[in-house]
């Protein structure tokens, strides 16, 4: 966290209350010399479609527009006259949301995206919106999707590793998750929790090998969970009652630890699937975080 220097608030055009930003200022309250960018996006295709004006009126037009949004960012920071903070604001005119958020990352050096979700009255439930998912898939730095808690001081972080692939590049996304929530922690003064999933036997295994044991061999895949799971435990001097291993998928064993012990952050990995693997399998990380009461920290692979 004491990395995120450069941080890029997506401003919801229709709200009246932009908890990105709180969010956002409050994590670089926690550190020196940050800078925040208002980043807002829009988008009318009705003054493309003006036949009766020249380009030149058109480009007028739109930059008025473009104009009266900057004016209206700048009253958000109203509330944050005397942080110490350094802010901007930046709208422009772009189709494709996420595309322009991206673009902006990639030309301006920031280093956490901070979007807000939104939670649908009529089913209780987070709505994602196509931005958030591409964001989720394609964005170069780490994104942190904002909902309604807020981060107490001395609350609960927990941190999401797949303790199951010996893959060198899943190793060390799990170890770029627990430093990461180890820093937010030590900064919220809050206490560290990992937590990991392992598969339930398959049933196929048990019924087309008749001398499988299937007790055994659960018991066997918990143990190398556990001992992995230790193992990075004493590395980064956890204790033993901050650790959770429970059976089953993690789209519903991460959600519930969440719940269990009342987490204010999540931070996990995505491995940012992309076209036919993407309709295919999903993103664990996708599935996840649609259960998710808290926030959610996304960190990419170095080498994704």
């Amino acid at each position: 966290m004491i990395k995120y220097q450069h941080i890029l608030v997506v401003i919801d055009p229709v709200a009246e209350a932009q908890p990105a930003l709180h969010r956002a200022v409050s994590v670089a309250a926690l550190q020196e010399n940050a800078a925040i960018t208002l980043f807002l996006p829009i988008y009318d295709f009705s003054y493309e479609m003006t036949s009766m004006l020249s380009s030149e009126e058109r480009d007028e037009m739109r930059e008025g527009v473009v104009q009266g949004k900057e004016e209206w960012l700048r009253t958000l920071l109203e509330p944050y006259a005397d942080s110490k903070i350094s802010f901007h604001v930046r709208v422009v005119w772009h189709s494709r949301p996420f595309e322009a958020i991206i673009q902006q990352v990639q030309e301006q050096g920031h280093d956490l995206v901070v979007k807000s979700t939104h939670k649908h009255a009529m089913i209780q439930s987070f709505i994602f919106t196509p931005t958030d998912w591409h964001l989720l898939r394609k964005c170069p730095c780490p994104v942190l999707l904002v909902k309604e808690r807020d981060w107490p001081m001395g609350g609960t972080v927990l941190a999401a590793v797949n303790c199951c692939s010996d893959d060198k590049a899943q190793e060390a996304l799990n170890e770029k998750i627990i430093g990461e929530s180890a820093e937010v922690a030590r900064l919220l003064s809050a206490t560290l929790h990992l937590v990991n999933a392992y598969p339930i036997t398959p049933v196929n295994m048990a019924l087309e090998l008749p001398d499988f044991d299937p007790h055994a061999y659960n018991a066997a895949v918990k143990k190398h969970h556990e001992r992995a799971l230790y193992e990075y435990a004493v590395r980064f001097n956890l204790e033993s009652d901050s650790l959770h291993l429970h059976e089953g998928l993690a789209e519903e064993v991460i959600p519930n630890c969440a719940d269990a012990i009342d987490a204010s952050l999540v931070i996990l990995g995505s491995v940012g699937r992309t076209g036919m693997a993407a309709a295919l399998l999903g993103n664990t990380a996708e599935h996840v975080i649609d259960k998710l009461s808290c926030d959610v920290l996304v960190l990419r692979p170095d080498t994704d």
